[in-house]
């Protein structure tokens, strides 16, 4: 029998034993990440995201999203939990291992018709809808859209009208007056000191179709922002000057996000009641509104129950009438006439 075949001549010292995967336990626990940093985050690219540690401006470090976190989202504005080289330095790359439940958050989709929504800006407290009352004229449909993107996401909605030196602004704010809503007129001659005093050391977000002069208040706010400014080749049709959200710093404190231009806002995923409820007179009858009451009242819903409030003078009729039209706008009213038609 030759050797090869002849097993009674082995010993263990010619059997080869390939060594295991580790003698290690696996475990599904993860790092506790005890010494982590708390940061806010501020500017996106390319997979990587910058954050302000503490939230304070001078001291900014980049980050990627560590293997644990797996697709979670991390957006402008979240607060996260910051591990690894945190020093800031050119070539230092921190690692976030935590995204902190979010206070607020603007979300919107490409329009009513798509179900992937997205999260625009997390734990801003305030909206600023800018709108400029000429060139480009202003759209109510529009600002009724970002009303309801704010109310549903938990922001404080507040409209910001640009260019006050072009038009007057009365007809517009007439439309909104049963809303209780902050606004903030600005001119292209002067500085917008009520705005700077309004934001004061917030975290404040920004939305405005191209060309309404938003990039223009950010300039004169953060001076050291340099936003570029573009020049508006037709109505909602101009050049989009800001092509990424960031988060500049105020010098006075807090945050200004500025949002890229925005030539749709799509609500396909907020309901009915998620305007409602921002309006407290409304909510309690809209219990009583029979199953899939868009609120709309007659015709498309003839048995809603908001009408009872206004009946017992618990509510005015423009009250009503300001809810239903931001009802409408989720149900699909066209955003594109001036705020004359």
């Amino acid at each position: 029998m030759s050797r090869r075949g002849d097993w009674s001549r082995l010993d263990e010292t010619d059997v080869r034993v390939r060594p295991g995967r580790g003698t290690r336990p696996r475990s599904k626990r993860r790092p506790e990440h005890a010494d982590a940093l708390s940061a806010m985050v501020v500017g996106k690219d390319r997979g990587r995201w910058t954050c302000a540690v503490d939230g304070d401006k001078d001291r900014l470090l980049v980050a990627m999203r560590a293997r644990e976190l797996g697709r979670t989202p991390v957006v402008i504005g979240d607060r996260v939990d910051v591990v690894g080289d945190t020093s800031g330095g050119p070539d230092a790359l921190a690692r976030i291992v935590r995204v902190a439940e979010r206070t607020s958050v603007l979300r919107r989709t490409a329009d009513d018709t798509d179900p992937f929504e997205r999260v625009v800006v997390a734990n801003a407290a305030r909206l600023l809808i800018v709108c400029a009352l000429a060139d480009p004229p202003p759209r109510t449909g529009f600002i009724d859209r970002c009303l309801v993107a704010a109310f549903a996401g938990g922001l404080q909605p507040t409209l910001c009208l640009t260019k006050a030196d072009l038009a007057d602004p009365a007809e517009l704010l007439g439309k909104y007056a049963e809303l209780d809503l902050p606004v903030v007129i600005t001119r292209r001659d002067e500085e917008p000191a009520e705005l700077r005093a309004l934001i004061g050391d917030e975290v404040s977000a920004m939305v405005g179709h191209s060309g309404v002069g938003k990039s223009t208040l950010v300039n004169r706010l953060v001076p050291s922002a340099f936003r570029a400014v573009g020049v508006v080749s037709g109505v909602g049709k101009g050049r989009h000057t800001s092509t990424s959200a960031v988060a500049l710093p105020l010098p006075g404190g807090g945050w200004i996000v500025d949002t890229p231009g925005i030539r749709s806002f799509g609500l396909a995923h907020i309901e009915p009641n998620d305007i409602v409820s921002a309006f407290e007179e409304f909510v309690e009858a809209a219990e009583e509104c029979p199953s899939g009451c868009g609120h709309l009242g007659p015709p498309a819903d003839p048995d809603c129950a908001l009408d009872t409030v206004v009946a017992d003078g618990t509510a005015t009729p423009g009250r009503l009438a300001s809810l239903r039209r931001l009802l409408g706008s989720k149900a699909g009213v066209d955003d594109t006439a001036p705020a004359a038609d």
